[in-house]
């Protein structure tokens, strides 16, 4: 019953930044965890950053803590995902999730249910 579309991927060079947006309707947004995971293939589908319901609490992956930065502005019902400092590595299409129950700390990748279709991020140098 939510509906998330992930927008701002594309090309980016090694180095560079990207900022992916994820537009959420369908659910009462502000009171659920939003997050975001990525996915390359052959590979399982990572965990990659958490936002609680408060906009307070951030959750990162050591794959991408110090490059990554998560947030949210829930008058827009929209949620970012600030990528700095990007390596060939992240390359990989991107999720926006959100958690399946309100109120939750959007710190452990079990807690998402409904993922986007998502967004293709390719990093070359």
């Amino acid at each position: 019953q939510v509906l998330l579309v992930e927008s701002g991927g594309g090309l980016a060079q090694t180095g560079g930044s990207l900022r992916l947006s994820c537009a959420a309707s369908g659910r009462t947004f502000s009171t659920y965890a939003m997050g975001w995971f990525r996915q390359a293939p052959g590979k399982e589908r990572e965990f990659l950053a958490g936002i609680n319901w408060t906009g307070y609490g951030t959750n990162y992956a050591d794959s991408v803590k110090g490059r990554f930065t998560i947030s949210r502005d829930n008058a827009k019902n929209m949620v970012y995902l600030q990528m700095d400092n990007l390596k060939s590595e992240d390359t990989a299409v991107y999720h926006c999730a959100q958690a399946v129950i309100p109120y939750g700390a959007g710190s452990r990748p079990t807690e998402f249910g409904s993922w986007g279709q998502g967004t293709q991020v390719t990093v070359s140098s």
